[in-house]
């Protein structure tokens, strides 16, 4: 026992433990089925967090457009669906049948060539993965390769979001436009809109984002996760000693393109829709926001505060409805400007040493009082020898 509670303490997996505790234990006993719902699609936005973290925290690189990641992922996993909604049987009243409802009413007449590999689902899962990670190593390699960064990489990624979110918009014959992909029901014949499908993907999203943490953990404590550190904080220095800087920047950058694009397709099963409104500047600023009120130099942190920036989100919706974008906002300046490190500084700083006080003054025995000390013994006068008393003879 004490070999597993020290290899744990070593490998930083107590906050692990302990997340895993709320979203398997904790949510789904206290949560009815509509709020759990609600906290599922809430982590599928902490993917987004957590490859910020890998990139922004460790990688000094900060990206204003993770949504173009999220979208490419939910749409991919949508285009399947939806060809499954649009069996030549359930299309048969359009004018050509087996073609999803928004290409038959902008006239198009065939599915078009690229559609094609989302009809089998393994390869629809490779695409995902795929298409995401290679878009961001074309964008990384353009420019990391010639040394852009900062705040002009944030401004291009921004740009990349927005070229998207119109490109989307304007092919709504075959992307659905503004209203985007809906009415997705079933999954390989599984009906996703009932309860016990809703409870499996919730659960199947909590595992997927705690195999992600621990993922990303071990990429930390590697030599890796040294550099890249070494990389944020003197780039020059970790150039002159041989690495190249631009290469482990686009491995930081694919990643997190790749964990957005699973968190994309997680949230589509989910909801049952994608849209264009999930892809843009917009949504894409909210995720780095997920990132810096959980503490971009924190894993577990970054699922904190994705999971409290939505309901947050949720709340103010439903209670100010006029001014809750004024409170989002609020909260957002309040924690960043009082807590510079997020969730994870709070507890770092404050509750940790506080909770190690309170254990170890409980672990510690009580001090007993001395014991008593023995009576003193009075002296006895030396006994002299005959003749030696002191009386004259």
């Amino acid at each position: 026992m004490n070999r597993l509670k020290q290899w744990i303490e070593r490998n930083g997996l107590g906050s692990v433990l302990l997340l895993a505790l709320v979203l398997l234990l904790v949510f789904p006993l206290s949560l009815d089925l509509f709020r759990l719902n609600l906290v599922g699609k809430y982590l599928s936005y902490a993917f987004v967090a957590l490859g910020l973290v890998m990139l922004w925290g460790y990688g000094g690189v900060l990206s204003l457009g993770q949504g173009v990641f999220f979208g490419l992922g939910g749409y991919g996993m949508a285009m399947f669906l939806k060809l499954e909604a649009s069996d030549p049987l359930t299309t048969k009243i359009q004018s050509t049948p087996g073609i999803p409802d928004f290409m038959d009413w902008n006239q198009i007449t065939a599915l078009p060539l690229w559609w094609t590999p989302f009809q089998s689902f393994p390869l629809t899962l490779l695409l995902i993965l795929v298409v995401p990670t290679l878009l961001a190593f074309l964008i990384g390699y353009a420019m990391f390769k010639r040394r852009v960064g900062g705040v002009y990489f944030a401004i291009i990624t921004q740009a990349v979001a927005l070229i998207l979110t119109v490109l989307i918009i304007g092919q709504q014959g075959y992307t659905g436009g503004v209203n985007g992909m809906t009415d997705l029901k079933t999954l390989m014949g599984w009906d996703t809109r009932t309860d016990s499908a809703k409870y499996i993907l919730y659960f199947l999203t909590c595992g997927l984002l705690l195999a992600s943490i621990v993922l990303c953990a071990w990429i930390q404590r590697s030599k890796l996760g040294t550099l890249l550190l070494a990389m944020r904080d003197k780039e020059d220095r970790v150039r002159f000693s041989g690495y190249d800087v631009a290469m482990f920047r686009i491995f930081a950058f694919c990643l997190a393109a790749m964990l957005s694009a699973v968190g994309g397709a997680m949230f589509t099963l989910q909801v049952g829709f994608m849209s264009p409104s999930l892809v843009g500047i917009v949504p894409s600023i909210e995720m780095v926001i997920f990132a810096a009120v959980g503490g971009r130099m924190s894993l577990v942190g970054a699922v904190y505060g994705a999971l409290l920036v939505n309901f947050g989100k949720t709340y103010f919706s439903e209670s100010f409805p006029d001014l809750w974008l004024f409170l989002m906002a609020a909260m957002f300046l309040g924690v960043v400007l009082a807590f510079p490190d997020g969730l994870a500084g709070v507890y770092n700083k404050h509750i940790k040493p506080w909770l190690s006080r309170r254990f170890a003054a409980r672990g510690k025995p009580a001090v007993s009082a001395p014991p008593p000390a023995p009576p003193a013994v009075a002296a006895k006068p030396p006994t002299l020898p005959t003749g030696l008393s002191g009386q004259q003879t």
